[in-house]
């Protein structure tokens, strides 16, 4: 390997683009003993399994000993053994059943191949039988499946919601009332706004579950977060002290070499840009010199379209370096892919008859492809989590294997390849999901009082608000209240099925469709909010590799016309925002200023979208501005705020003046905002700022970072624990950017309402050092 990476260093494109190289020993496996069921063991052993990692053998150890379970261990390391051995006991045994909840189809379809032919294993009468049930199924299949009644049923949260949970006691009472084991795969995918629906969803399986007298105890599998047990709580709604956690990964690997490679910036001849060479062309680079020396590659892109098309160009370049058979040995994996397809490349993937892959995150679940050579990372794919998940994909036995993370230009990306120690030894980001979202709330009690009446005592899965929005559901005439012998019950009121009436992935009930002009075709659905900022006259939108431009948005049918466009520009909108803090929550004082104080609060953001600007799509320059007449949105949310201490501002406009200190409370809220996602599983779109030199409920000049999401789901909840190692990260990141006046890679950022003006790095640095006490 270090040939290899010699080899790379003396490419014609080399210009010093590795940043860091840091070798992971390889690690040899360690087995337990644990008894298993014999027909178990023969299966096992049909399939080449001849002994348990440690880390299985203590998962299935905590299972049959009544624990819920927690195993966060890295990609390929066997979690799905670790439930699927007590599974199979428990249906051998006594029928005992199991719900299998994975976030992909494909994942789903590949675990039900891989459960069946262990269920094969054992042999006739065993009782195990496994199936799918997706909303990909026709209604015969869906029938069949249920008229089987299988031991094992694998779904996914969207059909648990629609299928399963609506006609528990028309179809499912045969599941439910013999269901043991329930297993979340993913379980760190459940997060903000869909998280938090999912939450939700198991606490009515829950409740379901206890109507017919089962307590199923849950596995969930995670990749490496920094709060596994307290995040499979909130997602599950069982207690945190209920769960084991295994988390020691004990399989094998080899050696893995990580490097960071760092685009080369672009320089003009008065100071340095901040602009550097796009990341795709360093990947493709690398990908096809690779693949050429018979590396077996993986590239992790974000778009389904980057993918396509950087794997048509790779193979291109193989064509026309003669290499016309490795050409026919590349192709893309993304989810729009037919279902067929997606399994072919996998398998060939597996076989080694595909040499190189460009693939969306849809290949960074659990699906088996077999151990490549190398993976690279095409820009940081936005979470530590992630970038190690993807990563896990390289190695093969205890061969060396390369993972090469290629940065972007934005803050994250240079905030990790100018500190490799924070991406490499820093703590793992925690999931966050807030099951007590009160926006959600509501429609979910409603779904609830349709599967079963509701019930005073049912605060114990709906938490402290229950009783309040309950009372408020039944006053607008949405639940009716039956009193009884055994007290109040309340029934749904209304017509129709709540649940098909509510999507798990947003929280926004007014959506706008966006349609193509020409065709009349449907092109997206945006939320209310979105649509406003992403779809408004004028506005460029790209879908599925197609770019557009918005020509009508007509708000009372709230539809949205798009024609096709060549535009060599982009947009982005200006806005004016206002926050009102409607009641501090909680709050702490700095260590290194006891006198300025961190509040936690519940705010409204009022947004109104002004106009926006064309900007030129190579050079980032603006090319022309327009006024927009939009109405005004309203967001309930919650923040954390702080005020500027009086010394400190004094500090920052002598050095400034008004323009220095403007600017640099905007680059801090920008810079702070950029790295949330080191901290939380998160995207710093999620997240959102307002900087002020005066507030009125301060009467202070203010910083406010809040949760982009109505009522919250916990980001700035988390940010406020950890809001002063955020503002010392901040501090190196804007600090240790080359640029002269602020860059992509600093303190510009692509949501910005004031288009990015005015910034100040100085003054941003001299504010977060003076509020940390470092330097």
């Amino acid at each position: 390997m270090d040939d290899l990476i010699a080899w790379l260093r003396g490419r014609p494109y080399y210009e010093g683009q590795i940043a860091d190289h840091r070798r992971i020993p390889a690690r040899e496996a360690e087995f337990a003993d644990v008894d298993l069921e014999p027909r178990v063991v023969n299966t096992l052993d049909k399939q080449g399994i001849d002994g348990l990692y440690r880390h299985q053998a203590e998962a299935i150890e905590a299972v049959r000993d009544g624990k819920n379970v927690v195993l966060a261990t890295q990609t390929a390391s066997g979690k799905s053994l670790a439930y699927t051995v007590p599974a199979f006991e428990r249906a051998l045994d006594h029928g005992g059943r199991t719900l299998y909840i994975g976030p992909q189809n494909a994942l789903i379809a590949d675990q039900e191949d891989t459960l069946s032919e262990l269920a094969r294993g054992l042999g006739f009468g065993s009782r195990v039988s496994v199936r799918q049930y997706t909303g990909r199924q026709s209604k015969s299949e869906k029938r069949e499946v249920r008229d089987r009644r299988p031991t094992v049923v694998l779904s996914n949260p969207d059909m648990l919601h629609y299928a399963l949970l609506p006609y528990a006691r028309k179809l499912w009472e045969w599941f439910f009332s013999s269901l043991e084991t329930v297993v979340i795969d993913e379980v760190h995918g459940y997060r903000g706004v869909f998280g938090s629906h999912v939450a939700l969803t198991l606490r009515r399986l829950n409740r379901i579950c206890e109507r017919f007298d089962s307590d199923p105890q849950y596995v969930c599998c995670s990749a490496t977060i920094g709060n596994p047990v307290e995040h499979a709580s909130r997602v599950t709604g069982k207690s945190a002290d209920s769960f084991a956690l295994v988390d020691e990964d004990t399989s094998a690997t080899g050696e893995r070499h990580w490097i960071l490679w760092n685009p080369p910036e672009y320089a003009d001849q008065e100071n340095r840009s901040g602009r550097r060479r796009s990341s795709h062309t360093e990947a493709k680079r690398l990908f096809v010199d690779l693949v050429s020396k018979d590396f077996q590659t993986l590239t992790f892109t974000r778009a389904r379209q980057a993918a396509e098309q950087y794997a048509t160009e790779s193979a291109k370049m193989l064509r026309e370096r003669g290499q016309h058979d490795l050409a026919g040995k590349i192709t893309a994996y993304q989810a729009a892919l037919r279902n067929d397809r997606r399994r072919e490349i996998e398998a060939d993937l597996h076989a080694g008859k595909m040499r190189g892959v460009w693939s969306t995150n849809a290949l960074e679940l659990g699906v088996d492809v077999g151990g490549l050579d190398a993976v690279l990372l095409d820009g940081y794919p936005g979470t530590r989590m992630s970038a190690f998940q993807q990563a896990g994909r390289a190695g093969r036995g205890e061969d060396a294997a390369l993972v090469v993370m290629i940065g972007g230009e934005d803050q994250l990306d240079q905030y990790l390849m100018g500190n490799p120690d924070d991406f490499f030894e820093g703590e793992p980001e925690e999931a966050v999901a807030d099951p007590e979202n009160e926006q959600l709330l509501d429609d979910h009690l409603l779904s609830a009082a349709t599967e079963n009446w509701l019930m005073p005592d049912d605060d114990r899965y709906f938490g402290e608000t229950f009783e309040s929005a309950v009372s408020d559901l039944t006053a607008v005439g949405e639940l009716d209240r039956r009193d009884t012998q055994h007290g109040p019950r309340w029934t749904y009121a209304g017509n129709g099925s709540p649940q098909h009436e509510m999507s798990l992935r947003t929280i926004d009930d007014r959506e706008v469709s966006l349609v193509d002009r020409r065709s009349g075709d449907s092109i997206a659905e945006l939320g209310f909010s979105d649509a406003l900022r992403d779809a408004h006259p004028g506005a460029v939108y790209h879908q599925q590799g197609q770019s557009y431009e918005v020509v009508d948005l007509d708000l009372a049918t709230d539809t949205a016309e798009l024609q096709p466009t060549w535009a060599d520009y982009y947009t982005q909108v200006l806005t004016d925002k206002d926050i009102v803090v409607e009641r501090d929550l909680t709050e702490k004082q700095l260590t290194a200023r006891p006198d300025t104080p961190v509040r936690f609060a519940d705010v409204t953001v009022t947004e109104q979208i002004t106009g926006f600007e064309r900007k030129d799509r190579a050079s980032g320059e603006t090319i022309g501005t327009e006024t927009l007449d939009l109405p005004e949105t309203t967001l309930r949310t919650r923040a954390l705020y702080f005020t500027v201490p009086e010394d400190l501002e004094t500090a920052m406009r002598s050095e400034g003046g008004e323009y220095g200190f403007n600017g640099g409370i905007h680059a801090a809220e920008h810079g702070m905002i950029s790295l949330f996602p080191l901290h939380l599983l998160c995207d710093r779109a999620d997240i959102g700022g307002i900087s002020t030199p005066f507030h009125g409920h301060t009467g202070q000049s203010t910083i406010f970072i809040y949760d982009g999401y109505p009522g919250g789901v916990g980001l700035t909840r988390s940010g406020y624990d950890a809001v002063e190692s955020l503002m010392d990260r901040t501090a190196k990141l804007i600090d240790g950017c080359t640029c002269e006046g602020g860059c992509p890679a600093c303190v510009q950022s692509p949501h910005c309402g004031n288009a990015n003006d005015p910034l100040s790095k100085p003054e941003a640095v001299m504010l977060l050092e003076g509020l940390t006490g470092t330097d």
